[in-house]
């Protein structure tokens, strides 16, 4: 190792350029997503996401993520992160699932494709049994369903509100990939080792799993929650920020201008008839002014986490749900790039720098 890569340390590899990629670009000045050079903008309430799920594997927004096959988890507990992330890694084991070095290109996207249907379904299922309800809706319920949203309500619920799959289609299509944020560049380092797809995606759910990455919309709403309990956002704002409490859903690491996924939800939110947007707006207004008077250096303004859960409530999807909503979302773009992974062949070996105790005998700690 040289000595100029012993001083280049960054924590949490910020800024590090570790892959190149060609499939989605977020743009950081001018407030865009665009998933292979199409604009997200474009794409909400023109294709339903088991297209842009193809857009983003195959660069075919005519390709689509398959249904799933019949298959019958080993046990579900209705935690359906804990659900998700267990089953995803025993699919690799029932259906034999072959390692990523040791397959074609084209043997790894049919196993994405299995996996990425098979685990909308293991979510929309735990959550059934998260309603204390054991039984399993019916195949010919589910098929009434046009499109993978109401599909997946079907599968959990029995019945598809058109305003409900219209929330979660478009959430789902505005998280469907971002970049190399933690679940995917885990994925990707996964699939750098040659292991099968069901690993790579099972690691994956596992780094979305936390409140920093993926688990914040469930926190929103409780915060919403007491707002308008309080009926007075910039009190609560000021008792919050006095109060070393994190408002979550505010500022990004990636976007110097607004976040387009939290300006796409925003205005779906409206246009549904959420009963949360009035005091989401108040409170977006004063936690803004009151970060920005904190932080003038920084460009703060709303990510997409915080009109995520709006959206989310208005699918009555529980905040605990909210991380698995997102992996069912995130399938595409982990997929998409444990493909792009396969195809490099390179194993991610970062460095570490040593600053622990220098050389030491034993009878020194004695």
């Amino acid at each position: 190792m040289s000595s100029s890569s012993n001083n280049d340390f960054s924590p949490g590899l910020e800024g590090v350029v570790a892959v190149e990629t060609e499939i989605a670009e977020p743009d950081r000045e001018g407030g865009s997503l665009r998933y292979r050079g199409v604009d997200i903008e474009e794409l909400v309430g023109h294709y339903p996401y088991e297209n842009v799920w193809g857009l983003l594997v195959d660069n075919d927004l005519h390709s689509k993520m398959p249904d799933p096959e019949p298959y019958e988890p080993a046990r579900l507990t209705g935690n359906a992160p804990a659900d998700l992330q267990a089953e995803t890694a025993r699919l690799a084991g029932d259906w034999r699932l072959g390692k990523l070095s040791e397959i074609s290109d084209e043997q790894a996207r049919e196993d994405l494709g299995r996996l990425s249907a098979q685990m909308m379904s293991i979510v929309a299922r735990s959550a059934r049994v998260a309603d204390g309800k054991n039984d399993v809706v019916p195949d010919d319920v589910v098929e009434r369903g046009t499109t993978a949203a109401e599909k997946f309500l079907l599968r959990w619920r029995g019945e598809a509100d058109a305003r409900h799959a219209t929330a979660i289609d478009t959430y789902w299509i505005c998280t469907a990939e971002h970049g190399l944020n933690a679940s995917t560049f885990t994925a990707r380092i996964v699939a750098s080792t040659g292991a099968d797809c069901g690993a790579s995606l099972s690691s994956a759910v596992g780094a979305l799993s936390g409140p920093l990455h993926g688990g914040a919309p469930a926190y929103v709403k409780p915060m919403l929650e007491e707002v308008a309990k309080m009926g007075d956002a910039e009190g609560w704002v000021k008792d919050a920020l006095a109060n070393g409490k994190r408002i979550m859903g505010f500022g990004h690491r990636i976007y110097r201008a607004e976040d387009p996924r939290s300006r796409i939800l925003k205005r779906t939110a409206k246009e549904l008839g959420s009963p949360r947007v009035e005091v989401a707006e108040e409170l977006e207004r004063a936690a803004l002014a009151a970060l920005q008077e904190r932080h003038p250096e920084r460009v703060l303004a709303t990510n997409v986490e915080y009109y995520s859960a709006v959206v989310l409530d208005i699918a009555e999807i529980p905040p605990p749900l909210a991380p698995a909503m997102f992996a069912c979302s995130r399938v595409a773009g982990w997929s998409a790039h444990i493909l792009e992974q396969k195809r490099t062949g390179r194993l991610f070996r970062p460095s570490a720098r040593y600053v622990g105790p220098g050389e030491r005998s034993l009878s020194q700690l004695n």
